[in-house]
Protein backbone atom coordinates (compact mmCIF):
# COMPACT_ATOMS: atom_id res chain seq x y z
CA UNK A 1 0.00 0.00 0.00
CA UNK A 2 1.02 3.57 -0.51
CA UNK A 3 -0.24 6.94 0.64
CA UNK A 4 -1.51 9.53 -1.84
CA UNK A 5 -2.42 13.16 -1.15
CA UNK A 6 -5.84 13.92 -2.61
CA UNK A 7 -7.08 17.11 -4.17
CA UNK A 8 -10.32 19.02 -3.77
CA UNK A 9 -12.17 16.92 -6.35
CA UNK A 10 -11.50 13.70 -4.48
CA UNK A 11 -13.18 14.94 -1.31
CA UNK A 12 -16.49 14.06 -3.01
CA UNK A 13 -15.46 10.39 -3.17
CA UNK A 14 -14.29 10.22 0.43
CA UNK A 15 -17.07 12.23 2.05
CA UNK A 16 -19.88 9.61 1.70
CA UNK A 17 -17.62 7.12 3.51
CA UNK A 18 -17.07 9.62 6.34
CA UNK A 19 -20.85 10.24 6.50
CA UNK A 20 -21.56 6.54 6.97
CA UNK A 21 -18.71 5.92 9.44
CA UNK A 22 -19.06 8.96 11.71
CA UNK A 23 -22.05 10.40 13.53
CA UNK A 24 -23.40 13.58 11.96
CA UNK A 25 -22.73 15.37 15.26
CA UNK A 26 -18.99 15.00 14.76
CA UNK A 27 -18.85 15.64 11.03
CA UNK A 28 -17.17 18.87 10.07
CA UNK A 29 -18.94 21.05 7.51
CA UNK A 30 -17.85 19.88 4.09
CA UNK A 31 -17.36 23.45 2.85
CA UNK A 32 -15.17 24.18 5.88
CA UNK A 33 -13.04 21.14 5.07
CA UNK A 34 -12.69 22.31 1.47
CA UNK A 35 -11.55 25.75 2.62
CA UNK A 36 -9.13 24.25 5.13
CA UNK A 37 -7.68 22.04 2.39
CA UNK A 38 -7.26 25.05 0.08
CA UNK A 39 -5.39 26.94 2.81
CA UNK A 40 -3.18 23.92 3.52
CA UNK A 41 -4.59 23.48 7.04
CA UNK A 42 -5.92 19.99 6.26
CA UNK A 43 -4.96 17.09 4.04
CA UNK A 44 -7.12 14.37 2.61
CA UNK A 45 -5.06 11.22 2.20
CA UNK A 46 -5.96 8.06 0.29
CA UNK A 47 -4.42 4.69 1.02
CA UNK A 48 -3.99 2.95 -2.31
CA UNK A 49 -3.61 -0.77 -2.95
CA UNK A 50 -0.59 -0.77 -5.27
CA UNK A 51 -1.63 -3.96 -7.08
CA UNK A 52 -5.14 -2.89 -8.02
CA UNK A 53 -4.51 0.89 -7.83
CA UNK A 54 -7.74 1.26 -5.88
CA UNK A 55 -8.25 3.58 -2.92
CA UNK A 56 -9.01 1.37 0.08
CA UNK A 57 -9.12 3.96 2.88
CA UNK A 58 -9.21 7.71 3.47
CA UNK A 59 -7.88 9.91 6.25
CA UNK A 60 -8.60 13.56 6.93
CA UNK A 61 -5.78 15.20 8.85
CA UNK A 62 -5.35 18.68 10.32
CA UNK A 63 -1.72 19.30 9.48
CA UNK A 64 -0.83 22.92 10.21
CA UNK A 65 -0.53 25.15 13.25
CA UNK A 66 -1.27 22.64 16.00
CA UNK A 67 1.84 23.27 18.09
CA UNK A 68 3.78 20.84 15.89
CA UNK A 69 1.20 18.04 16.17
CA UNK A 70 -1.18 16.76 13.50
CA UNK A 71 -4.85 15.95 14.13
CA UNK A 72 -6.20 12.71 12.68
CA UNK A 73 -9.87 13.65 12.42
CA UNK A 74 -11.20 10.79 10.31
CA UNK A 75 -9.78 7.43 9.27
CA UNK A 76 -12.15 5.18 7.37
CA UNK A 77 -11.52 1.92 5.53
CA UNK A 78 -13.90 0.94 2.74
CA UNK A 79 -16.20 -1.82 4.05
CA UNK A 80 -15.07 -4.54 1.66
CA UNK A 81 -11.41 -4.07 2.71
CA UNK A 82 -11.96 -4.40 6.45
CA UNK A 83 -10.54 -7.24 8.49
CA UNK A 84 -7.60 -7.48 6.07
CA UNK A 85 -5.05 -5.42 8.02
CA UNK A 86 -5.71 -2.27 5.99
CA UNK A 87 -6.27 -0.15 9.12
CA UNK A 88 -2.94 -1.30 10.55
CA UNK A 89 -1.12 -0.46 7.33
CA UNK A 90 -2.89 2.92 7.19
CA UNK A 91 -1.64 3.80 10.65
CA UNK A 92 1.91 2.84 9.71
CA UNK A 93 1.78 5.01 6.60
CA UNK A 94 0.31 7.96 8.52
CA UNK A 95 2.99 7.75 11.20
CA UNK A 96 5.69 7.53 8.56
CA UNK A 97 4.28 10.57 6.72
CA UNK A 98 4.23 12.67 9.89
CA UNK A 99 7.46 11.35 11.43
CA UNK A 100 8.89 14.87 11.52
CA UNK A 101 6.05 16.17 13.72
CA UNK A 102 5.71 16.25 17.50
CA UNK A 103 2.99 13.61 17.37
CA UNK A 104 -0.46 12.62 16.13
CA UNK A 105 -3.61 13.52 18.04
CA UNK A 106 -7.00 11.89 17.48
CA UNK A 107 -10.36 11.89 19.19
CA UNK A 108 -12.79 9.08 19.84
CA UNK A 109 -16.46 9.76 20.49
CA UNK A 110 -19.18 7.15 20.87
CA UNK A 111 -22.76 8.28 20.28
CA UNK A 112 -25.31 5.73 21.53
CA UNK A 113 -22.79 2.92 21.32
CA UNK A 114 -23.40 -0.63 22.47
CA UNK A 115 -22.26 -0.34 26.12
CA UNK A 116 -18.97 1.21 25.05
CA UNK A 117 -17.83 -1.87 23.12
CA UNK A 118 -16.90 0.12 20.00
CA UNK A 119 -15.10 2.75 22.06
CA UNK A 120 -13.08 0.04 23.84
CA UNK A 121 -12.15 -1.52 20.50
CA UNK A 122 -11.03 1.86 19.14
CA UNK A 123 -8.96 2.58 22.25
CA UNK A 124 -7.31 -0.82 21.93
CA UNK A 125 -6.59 -0.23 18.23
CA UNK A 126 -4.93 3.15 18.85
CA UNK A 127 -3.09 1.92 21.97
CA UNK A 128 -1.51 -0.75 19.78
CA UNK A 129 0.30 2.08 17.97
CA UNK A 130 1.45 3.87 21.11
CA UNK A 131 -1.42 6.31 21.59
CA UNK A 132 -2.24 7.34 25.15
CA UNK A 133 -5.46 8.94 26.34
CA UNK A 134 -5.38 12.50 27.62
CA UNK A 135 -7.64 14.12 30.15
CA UNK A 136 -10.05 16.32 28.24
CA UNK A 137 -13.22 18.11 29.23
CA UNK A 138 -14.35 18.33 25.60
CA UNK A 139 -17.72 16.89 24.57
CA UNK A 140 -19.89 16.69 21.46
CA UNK A 141 -23.57 17.29 22.28
CA UNK A 142 -22.92 16.15 25.85
CA UNK A 143 -21.03 12.99 24.81
CA UNK A 144 -17.45 12.83 26.15
CA UNK A 145 -14.73 13.30 23.58
CA UNK A 146 -11.78 10.95 24.26
CA UNK A 147 -8.55 12.55 23.04
CA UNK A 148 -5.55 10.32 22.37
CA UNK A 149 -2.02 11.24 21.34
CA UNK A 150 0.88 9.33 19.86
CA UNK A 151 4.11 11.13 20.70
CA UNK A 152 6.63 10.99 17.87
CA UNK A 153 9.22 13.67 18.61
CA UNK A 154 7.22 15.40 21.30
CA UNK A 155 5.53 14.31 24.47
CA UNK A 156 2.20 12.83 25.46
CA UNK A 157 1.97 15.49 28.17
CA UNK A 158 -0.45 17.71 26.28
CA UNK A 159 -3.01 18.10 29.08
CA UNK A 160 -2.03 21.73 29.80
CA UNK A 161 -2.55 22.81 26.18
CA UNK A 162 -5.09 20.32 24.78
CA UNK A 163 -7.85 22.94 24.96
CA UNK A 164 -5.77 25.30 22.83
CA UNK A 165 -4.99 22.53 20.34
CA UNK A 166 -8.70 21.67 20.10
CA UNK A 167 -9.64 25.30 19.54
CA UNK A 168 -6.92 25.72 16.94
CA UNK A 169 -7.96 22.63 14.99
CA UNK A 170 -11.65 23.45 14.92
CA UNK A 171 -11.09 27.11 14.10
CA UNK A 172 -9.04 26.02 11.08
CA UNK A 173 -11.94 23.82 9.99
CA UNK A 174 -14.00 27.05 10.02
CA UNK A 175 -16.05 26.08 13.03
CA UNK A 176 -16.32 28.75 15.68
CA UNK A 177 -15.72 26.97 18.96
CA UNK A 178 -18.98 26.11 20.67
CA UNK A 179 -21.09 25.88 17.50
CA UNK A 180 -22.69 22.72 16.15
CA UNK A 181 -20.05 20.22 15.04
CA UNK A 182 -17.37 21.59 17.36
CA UNK A 183 -16.78 20.12 20.80
CA UNK A 184 -17.60 22.07 23.95
CA UNK A 185 -14.96 22.55 26.63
Amino acid sequence: MKLRICGQGELGRAWPLFETEFDEKELLPRLGVRRAMLRGDMELLAMVDEESRIDVAYALVGCRGLFGYVWLKYLAVLPWYRERGVGIECMRLLHKRYADRQGVVTELTAFGEDDGQTLRALRKFFARFGYVELESAAAFDGVKDHVMVKPIKGTAELEPVIGRVLRDFYSRATLPFGQKGAPQL
